[in-house]
């Protein structure tokens, strides 16, 4: 597997590099409530929860169990948001994405998607790639969708702000 301290993904209109302390006030800031209303986590509280949330990132990154990468758009490297393939080391590896608010609807979260499962082609050796999302979050079902994913399961779990999560999990084969 390549250096991922130094993992580079571009695309059209985005880069993906690996997620630092740099970012913990975009992090802070756009990693709200209402972005968290169809995933597991909750927002951090201060910038001291964020801060211990980013360095365990990059301790997993350092153990090559994941990657995160904070999503930045291309021509002005303005922090859009955070991808990531998780369990990196297993047969199974996740996808995972979310997008500030203001990055909704320009097709960033595709395109996002697209280089993860792109770089994992190449690097991971995996039976398939697991999507969980919740049932009404639309815009990332499609984002499933668009790279093959068919649901597997489906699946209940109550996330870190209580709430009841009503989820799918999509699989996505090489």
């Amino acid at each position: 597997m390549e250096n991922l301290e130094k993992l580079s993904l571009e695309s059209k209109r985005l880069i993906l590099q690996p997620i630092s302390i740099l970012y913990i006030e975009d992090v802070f800031r756009e990693f709200t409530s209402e972005i968290t209303t169809f995933m597991y986590p909750k927002p951090p509280q201060n910038l001291r929860e964020t801060e211990k949330i980013i360095k365990d990132m990059i301790q997993q990154r350092e153990n090559q169990t994941e990657i995160v990468l904070v999503i930045l758009k291309k021509d002005n490297l303005e922090f859009l948001g955070i991808g990531e393939v998780g369990a990196i080391n297993t047969d199974a590896p996740h996808l995972g994405i979310w997008l500030k608010q203001s990055a909704h609807g320009n097709g960033f979260g595709k395109e996002a998607v697209n280089q993860l499962k792109n770089w994992a082609d190449k690097n991971l050796k995996y039976n398939y790639l697991s999507y969980p999302v919740d049932k009404r979050n639309i815009p990332s079902r499609k984002i499933a969708e668009s790279i093959g994913g068919k649901i597997f399961r489906e699946f209940q779990q109550t996330n870190k702000n209580g709430n009841l999560l009503d989820e799918v999990e999509y699989r996505i084969y090489k």
